[in-house]
């Protein structure tokens, strides 16, 4: 009956439970438009995931060889550890604030998870339905998140999942903390629950900015804010003694926060804001402004204010700090009074200031923040919890609402591991590795070009941890060949310190090559490429960098420095370097973690060097069976209709265009549709089916063709009993953890077995709609079985192939029409193209005018054209255009 529908929210009058989970759909991710009956093939919307927005760092592999020189840019970063910056976090709207920080990133557990649409509405409806179930003893949060049941007043969706992730790692990894920290935890524990609301609220919005208290009284489950913020401000006792490092400090820092003999869990502005530039910052730029002009002081912008009325206040003491104070005709009879005029002036100048910052004050009324200390400690709780070090107020709430959804999730082993972080060194240094990580990729990308003074710092950064970095691969490596059983060292080595420094050692061999020391380049491409443990996804790249180097720089870097080369001798350097390069290639080919991606520059490096080598033909290698057609290009007219207010301000690029082949609307009109389905009702008069999925459809025949691959046992990657994928999917641990049922997988593909995996996962899950990740149920399973019978079977394995290698990076670019016509539907030159008596299939990339291809589409242009997949280029153009209002 409940067809993917997507569901509004329920009007007062309704008493269903189901239906207050407003606005869930059956999908994993974004919800579609539902197709209609009459145009069900060609209709069905897809839109991209949160990966499609997601660039790669094989997306240079098309790059011509003028481009070689330049490394591969890496846009897939990891998130750092959240620093926290001075500053108000005052807001209008406190939860408009949080939600917008929410909306902004996916931790994996979220990826993992199905989409469930969370605001206040859904979750305060929801709580009061629960209000009343409540029973006598059933206190804690996991008893009420088993058992569904909240107290309105006296739990919330949120403070539950906080210390559901709290008693989570307590019970499983207390071993992590130290004494005081679990002292500072059981504290928590004794808070009342208005005040654990209170901070937990806090805790997902700015980290160390200051709250005014007057802001703070619109949450409904505090009745007594003021009684709730005197409970995080009291001074709490702490065991004696100090938090020390008992381990090598030479590589792990302790945290900036260091546990004294007392703690509070927020601090007021009373005690803790002294000066009046700290205090400046805390007004809105028309509090300001009233001041200034009280001050007598200007400025164009809050800065140039802030600047402004922080010199008045100490102009006069900087006057006194040069020498220059009040002179006097008669300095003989006034020396003994000069002492005196100085300690008065300055007493004037700290009187002044004081002023102000009384003045400030009483304009923000009391403030209240978080004490740095705790915060920190519990950001380390949710890293260990989560698995990531980046969370929302959606990774609190997700999990539970994805339990309540009344959802059916695959089945699945449910394993979650307490080893990830073997002691609490391990954790501690993973925590400075990231910290580490983001200030190289400051460095590098986030104020403008590094130039060379910034890649310069960025080879300092790894040099500093070098050492380090060589003893955590040896250490992998050990515990990869004594102590995993099952696989799961990819996933877990991506909490080592050593996943991070790998990563900076792969950005500082790009800055050693900007720089042009290739010789370290080189030293340092062989040792990353000699470790296969870390980011495997990037050994194509580092080959073809590798390769590049011994072909145009190496011979060179043997010269003596005091003697130039004979042409001789600089002859038989090349020659020998480019064999070098060649062995390189030929070793990548081969290297099964070296991605499909990178396959064709490789080959084509390859040929050119066997050529350059004067090898005779006969030894040389044949990639006649992988080499690339070009696109075909199709036009096609259409009408284009303008809005008469289109370009002012509006800010999407998308055309929009009459479709004069399509079906009418419900009166008789023509319809008005993107340039895609304008294209699509073309191709449809043709004899294609076809849909305008983007990559939707891909992903839906990956979930179908691996679904039980993706639920196999892997240790640590199933958290939750209501995931969709494991925690893996996104990484690239997930292809080498089950490499072999992979492959096996996509030799079955190969020999046509496709159909029938389609039908077993159809009938085993479409009653049920399992949420699978990807898995679109509202594709009618008859077309895709009629998709992937025209489909060349080698074709469809080695799409999937390169979809499993890099999941989340393959998930943009692809072609935005997916065509396909049975034998019976083809043109009698095509019949005698199609092998097999297949259909043919056909994805097509339309752009109209000023559109280019981006990196990503060309990478999968070039992956479907290397599978001997027809892929067209099709320009849409304007025939005419017309204006609408």
């Amino acid at each position: 009956m409940d067809r993917f529908v997507k569901r509004t929210r329920p009007s007062h009058t309704s008493n269903s439970p189901l239906a207050l989970t407003a606005g869930w759909t059956n999908t994993n991710k974004r919800p579609e438009r539902p197709p209609t009956k009459k145009r069900r093939t060609d209709q069905i919307r897809q839109k991209n995931d949160a990966e499609d927005d997601e660039d790669d760092d094989s997306s240079a592999a098309l790059n011509n060889d003028q481009k070689e020189d330049l490394f591969l840019a890496d846009q897939n970063r990891d998130s750092p550890l959240r620093d926290g910056k001075t500053g108000s976090g005052d807001a209008e709207d406190g939860d408009a604030t949080e939600t917008a920080l929410a909306a902004q990133h996916h931790t994996a557990l979220e990826d993992s998870l199905p989409e469930v649409k969370i605001d206040k509405d859904i979750i305060e409806e929801y709580e009061k339905l629960k209000s009343s179930q409540v029973e006598d003893g059933e206190d804690s949060a996991e008893t009420r998140l088993q058992t569904r049941k909240w107290v309105r007043g006296q739990s919330s969706i949120y403070v539950d999942a906080f210390n559901l992730a709290l008693d989570t790692v307590l019970q499983d990894e207390a071993h992590l903390f130290e004494e005081k920290e679990n002292c500072v935890l059981e504290n928590w524990r004794a808070l009342s629950y208005e005040a654990q609301y209170l901070y937990v609220r806090l805790f997902l919005r700015k980290t160390a900015s200051w709250h005014r208290l007057e802001r703070l009284k619109h949450y409904p489950d505090i009745s007594d804010i003021e009684k709730a913020i005197e409970s995080l401000l009291e001074p709490r006792a702490l065991p004696e003694g100090q938090s020390v490092n008992n381990f090598d400090e030479e590589f792990v820092a302790e945290p900036g926060h260091v546990f004294a003999d007392t703690f509070a869990f927020a601090d007021d502005s009373a005690s803790h804001i002294k000066t009046v530039e700290q205090a400046a910052h805390l007004l809105s730029l028309d509090e300001l402004k009233t001041l200034a002009k009280d001050a007598k002081v200007q400025g164009k912008n809050k800065p140039d204010l802030i600047k402004a009325f922080c010199r008045m206040c100490s102009q006069q003491s900087s006057l006194m700090s040069v020498g220059l104070r009040r002179s006097s005709t008669n300095t003989s009879m006034h020396s003994s009074d000069s002492t005196s005029e100085e300690a008065n002036t300055e007493k004037q100048d700290t009187n002044r200031k004081a002023h102000f910052l009384d003045k400030i004050l009483a304009i923000t009324g009391p403030l209240v923040r978080l004490s740095e200390s705790v915060f920190k400690l519990f950001e380390r709780v949710h890293l260990v919890f989560y698995r990531s070090t980046e969370w929302t107020e959606k990774s609190l709430t997700t999990i539970i609402l994805a339990k309540i959804s009344r959802r059916n999730f695959p089945e699945y082993v449910v394993c979650r591991s307490a080893n990830i972080f073997p002691s609490r060194r391990y954790l501690l240094e993973f925590e400075n590795s990231m910290r580490l990580q983001f200030e190289v990729d400051t460095i590098l990308e986030f104020n403008g070009p590094p130039g060379a003074e910034g890649n310069r710092k960025v080879v300092e950064r790894f040099e500093s941890i070098a050492p380090r970095w060589r003893e955590l691969l040896a250490e992998a490596q050990k515990m990869e060949n004594t102590g995993y059983e099952f696989g799961e060292g990819g996933y877990l080595r991506r909490f080592n310190a050593g996943h991070a420094y790998t990563r900076i050692a792969h950005k500082a061999a790009e800055a050693l090559g900007r720089l042009h020391r290739y010789q370290d380049e080189y030293d340092l491409l062989a040792e990353l490429l000699s470790q296969q443990l870390f980011h495997l996804a990037r050994r194509g790249a580092w080959y073809k960098r590798k390769a590049l180097v011994e072909e145009r720089y190496m011979w060179e870097l043997e010269q003596p420095p005091t003697t130039a080369f004979s042409e001789a001798q600089k002859n038989l350097q090349k020659k020998r370097w480019r064999q070098i390069a060649l062995a390189t290639c030929e070793t990548a080919l081969q290297d099964p973690n070296c991605h499909l991606i990178y396959h064709y520059d490789l080959q084509k490096r390859l040929i050119r060097l066997e050529k350059q080598l004067n090898i005779p033909r006969r030894q040389q290698h044949n990639f006649d069976h992988a080499r690339l057609r070009d696109p075909e290009e199709h036009t096609i007219e259409g009408i284009q209709l303008v809005r008469e207010d289109a370009g002012r301000g509006q800010g999407s690029t998308k055309t929009i265009w009459l479709d004069e082949l399509g079906d009418p609307d419900d009166k008789g009109n023509l319809m008005h549709v993107s340039v895609e389905e304008m294209c699509l009702s073309f191709y449809r008069t043709q004899g294609w089916k076809g849909y305008h999925s983007e990559g939707g459809i891909l992903r839906t025949l990956f979930a179908y063709l691996f679904c039980d691959i993706l639920f196999i046992f892997v240790p640590n990657v199933f958290q939750t009993a209501y995931q969709t994928c494991p925690l893996d999917l996104h990484t690239d641990a997930f292809y080498p953890a089950r490499a072999s049922e992979i492959n096996h997988r996509l030799v079955e593909i190969s020999n046509g077995g496709a159909v029938d995996l389609i039908r077993r996962v159809n009938e085993q899950h479409r009653e049920r709609r399992t949420c699978i990740v990807g898995l679109n149920w509202d594709y009618e399973v008859e077309d895709l079985i009629q998709l992937v019978s025209c489909f060349e079977s080698e074709a469809l394995a080695a799409i999937c192939k390169v979809i499993a290698q890099d999941y989340k990076a393959r998930g943009g670019g692809v072609p935005d029409l997916i065509l396909w016509r049975t034998t019976h539907e083809l043109s009698d030159d095509r019949k005698e193209q199609s092998e097999n008596g297949k259909g043919e299939v056909m994805f097509v990339e339309v752009k109209s005018a000023n559109d280019r291809l981006s990196d990503t589409q060309r990478l999968w242009i070039h992956v479907l054209s290397a599978a001997g997949v027809r892929v067209v280029l099709c320009n849409a153009v304007a025939k005419e255009v017309k204006t609408i209002d």
